[in-house]
């Protein structure tokens, strides 16, 4: 089989129930995508994983709801009305609006985020870079500023402007001094947050990679700046095996190579901290199955990071348009709530028992997108079996939208079959299916990523047991009725 392109998949996400265009019937819009019955399952378990091993397992994590509209000055301290900007360039002739580093990328094979008008100028003139749509020429690059406006209440003036927020981060900052004295919290403790985020994108592609409406899983990690290499959890964490390609082997155009997380703090690369959140947050893809050939951790270049950045690593994914961010890890400083404190007037700093003395804390940041997690373990579950003459989307059980679908061998059996699916649906998300062969409904299951299927047949009648059938192998076994709910979950947990 064709290696498998965004395209592919876009098109298997529809036909299954899984992604749908917005407002299709009226042509659709651009960068905007609805999560249908089986994606929005799928989407609601990363997350639930995700918010189960950063927040609920641990005792110095705490969650966080922001609002969507805030009040515009958080974006004015945070930098994003004045920078939250991509540059775009112009077509002469047809008016077509093209991302100018997309453009660069896609037609020079170079990395380009990060160049400025200025560089992107020289680049398009010196390689004569036209219209990617009519190949007419471009005008100059200009910026353009990547948030919705709106306004709240019922007079539009200056006061009444807000914005769709562009990322969670900053409700988190602005909400930090209500948290820290609620919460009776100690340094070092997180604050996390699952949710919406905008970005009116210039030009929107790679189906749900880049969408102008996205969802977003952050933790901000507060500590003091004595603490960044005083992690408790070091040794938990220091042998774990990561892909890494440093700055120095992009420099050198070389492959990112196999190293143990120690590696990077011998070398000074990052904080004990920072190496912590990173490498848990890799080991979260690979304990939901993501193949470790297709991950890697990615070093941000100088020309890369942010001002207030010591250090940023992106996780990333071999994606069929090439390795993209899934992830990113970030030592912040105490930048953003520097920033809050100057523009609101408010003090920020907390008193710390340990230092005895107020400070304000400084960040570490890791941050993904929750629909970047979704195309990649789509992407990484894909497997069209040619024995079989269909798809299996071998998708980690703790994540696939129906733990287990039971089937009637006939319709006469019904009434048994539901006795069975009443048993097990309290506790799990089951499917019941009584059309078409066995074989069909099999099918039906391994391309929607059912890891189980339990078929009530004559047997079941004479002696309560019933056949389970594994997506992956194919194997079946007997099993008791009463037995069927704990092997189930035996199944699910490993």
């Amino acid at each position: 089989m064709e290696k498998l392109s965004i395209s592919d998949m876009a098109v298997f996400c529809k036909s299954k129930g899984f992604v749908y265009p917005n407002s299709e019937i009226y042509n659709g819009v651009s960068g905007l995508f609805d999560y249908g019955p089986l994606g929005t399952e799928l989407k609601n378990n990363i997350k639930q994983d995700w918010w189960k091993t950063f927040v609920q397992e641990r005792d110095d994590i705490y969650g966080l709801d922001g609002c969507i509209l805030s009040h515009q000055d958080i974006w004015k301290s945070s930098g994003h009305v004045e920078f939250f900007e991509d540059i775009m360039v112009e077509c002469t002739k047809c008016k077509e609006r093209t991302r100018a580093d997309n453009l660069i990328e896609d037609k020079l094979k170079i990395p380009a985020e990060g160049l400025n008008a200025t560089d992107i100028n020289k680049i398009i003139k010196e390689n004569k870079l036209a219209c990617p749509k009519c190949k007419s020429e471009l005008k100059e690059a200009e910026n353009f500023n990547l948030m919705f406006n709106t306004s709240i209440g019922p007079v539009q003036n200056n006061s009444s402007v807000s914005y769709l927020r562009p990322e969670t981060a900053q409700l988190i900052f602005a909400d930090f001094k209500a948290i820290s004295e609620t919460m009776r919290v100690k340094l070092p403790f997180g604050i996390a947050q699952a949710g919406k985020a905008f970005r009116n994108e210039i030009s929107p592609r790679d189906f749900l990679f880049r969408t102008r409406e996205f969802e977003q899983m952050e933790i901000e990690f507060f500590l003091r700046k004595d603490q960044h290499n005083k992690c408790p959890y070091l040794k938990q964490v220091q042998n774990i095996k990561i892909n890494l390609l440093t700055a120095a082997q992009q420099k050198k155009k070389e492959k990112h190579k196999e190293i143990k997380i120690n590696e990077m703090l011998k070398e000074k690369m990052l904080t004990e901290w920072h190496a912590y959140w990173l490498s848990i947050s890799y080991k979260w893809f690979l304990d939901l199955g993501i193949n470790k050939e297709k991950l890697r951790i990615r070093e941000h270049l100088k020309k890369e990071l942010s001002h207030y950045s010591s250090a940023t690593f992106d996780i990333e994914y071999l994606f069929p348009m090439g390795w993209k961010e899934i992830h990113g890890n970030a030592n912040r400083g105490n930048f953003d709530l520097m920033q809050h404190k100057k523009f609101s007037k408010e003090n920020l700093d907390i008193f710390d028992e340990e230092a005895k003395q107020k400070i304000l804390p400084e960040v570490i940041e890791p941050s993904q997108g929750l629909d970047r997690a979704f195309l990649s373990f789509m992407f990484d579950s894909y497997n069209f079996d040619k024995k079989r003459g269909n798809v299996v989307l071998k998708l980690h059980p703790k994540i696939s939208p129906y733990k287990a679908a039971i089937f009637p061998l006939v319709n006469k059996l019904d009434n048994d079959a539901r006795k069975v699916y009443n048993l097990l649906k309290k506790d799990l998300n089951c499917f019941y299916d009584t059309k078409g062969s066995i074989g069909k409904r099999y099918a039906r299951m391994d391309e929607i990523g059912t890891p189980i299927c339990i078929t009530i047949d004559f047997q079941t009648k004479e002696d309560s047991t019933v056949t389970l059938r594994d997506r992956d192998t194919t194997k079946q076994v007997r099993i008791k009725v009463d037995e069927l709910k704990d092997s189930i979950l035996k199944i699910l947990n490993k």
